[in-house]
């Protein structure tokens, strides 16, 4: 009831708010220019954030299975570290596990066919006859990879590999050179790029062996379990877990991708220096904010006080003051994300990586400014309720 009587107050008077934010136009305009600032500076962060960050789990939402094997001093999927193959037989034997199949991932250096530069690209390598990535794309396209020497490249890769999409589109072939072995583009797929990785290439287990030596496919990547029709995931996590050592981790599917994105948001300095950033520009556009409702509240005390001798509560006042804080955080947003979707295209095109405004970005930052502003109404309004009518006159 609380709450309803609130609201009922607070829409009684829709318009004391804007009428007193509107009063000094100047002042509005700083304190619209100052949460847009504010805005930028988060969305930028943010989308900073999505553009290094974004596709890291790309590869782990891919993978197609139930629990996932992978070393236990692994931080990350591209951080190289492998475990023996004889640890997957182990878990195939399991009850309650139908399929376990290996998943190699590495990094290579491709050479630029028609510019003759090395660039950084991963391998991802698996049985063809056993696929494991959930991409029909790639699965059309097994036959290719089971012939000597072939890959299937990314049509998303970074520009630094060459024009390799269109001259395939074109029909003409693509060779080039990858750890002393000439490599020919069989076929594409989409996937996507991130800061980390350039491209990614497709190709089979025994490409991969040829690629890596004998002994690379006794070096696991991912182990993708299957787990049988009807049987409990997590009750069949726990024998496996039981059945290894603990240098294998054993991991289910939402546990393996958040794994990999707590590492990058918690543990890596770039991921602390974003959010830092983030919660930089939530600060200043409060500090703002405050100045401006704060100044707007000294100003106006006179007035309210005159409300509060006639008998209105702290909580109507308390309304009023927020409706000036609801109306500053549209009016700054809307500026500020209008700037923020121009600067994602400059950036876009200088550095050539996506940067694209998303959905999920743009909501956070609004719900972020709104409770920007209504904070910054809270602290103001304390001068508001200790203010003593008669003091005042």
């Amino acid at each position: 009831m609380k709450i309803k009587t609130f609201l009922k107050r607070f829409t009684k008077e829709p318009l004391l708010g804007w009428a007193q934010l509107s009063h000094q136009k100047v002042r509005l305009l700083v304190a619209v220019s100052g949460i847009a600032f504010a805005d930028i500076l988060i969305f930028m962060q943010l989308g900073f954030y999505t553009s290094l960050f974004g596709g890291i789990t790309r590869i782990h939402e891919n993978l197609n299975g139930d629990l996932f094997l992978v070393s236990a001093r692994a931080k990350t999927l591209i951080d190289g570290q492998n475990f023996d193959h004889r640890h997957l037989y182990q878990a195939a034997a399991v009850e309650g596990i139908a399929e376990a199949r290996p998943f190699y991932y590495a990094n290579a250096g491709w050479i630029n066919p028609w510019e003759k530069k090395v660039t950084s690209v991963a391998i991802l390598a698996f049985d063809p006859a056993h696929p494991v990535l959930d991409l029909p794309e790639v699965n059309q396209q097994l036959e290719k990879i089971k012939l000597p020497d072939k890959v299937l490249v990314d049509r998303l890769a970074r520009p630094d590999l060459g024009p390799i999409t269109e001259t395939f589109e074109q029909g003409k072939p693509i060779t080039t050179e990858m750890l002393e072995r000439r490599i020919s583009v069989s076929g594409m797929f989409t996937l996507g790029s991130t800061l980390w990785v350039e491209g990614y290439l497709i190709t089979s287990d025994w490409n991969y062996l040829r690629l890596y030596g004998a002994d690379s496919v006794d070096n696991i990547t991912v182990g993708v379990l299957k787990v049988e029709t009807g049987a409990e995931i997590e009750t069949v996590k726990q024998k496996v877990r039981a059945s290894l050592p603990n240098d294998v981790a054993v991991m289910t599917h939402q546990e393996f991708i958040k794994t990999e994105k707590d590492f990058w948001d918690q543990n890596h300095p770039a991921g602390t220096i974003f959010n830092f950033g983030v919660m930089m520009g939530f600060v200043v556009g409060v500090v703002i904010v405050y100045q401006v409702l704060f100044a707007d509240v000294n100003d106006h005390l006179a007035e309210y006080a005159t409300l509060k001798a006639i008998g209105y509560p702290d909580k109507s006042l308390l309304a009023v003051v927020f409706q000036e804080a609801i109306i500053l955080a549209v009016l700054g947003f809307i500026p500020g994300f209008g700037v923020s979707i121009g600067m994602y295209g400059l950036l876009e095109a200088l550095t050539k990586m996506p940067l694209a405004m998303q959905s999920d970005v743009a909501l956070r930052v609004f719900f972020m400014t709104v409770i920007m502003c209504l904070a910054s109404g809270a602290i103001a309004i304390r001068k508001l309720s200790s203010a003593d009518p008669a003091e005042v006159f």
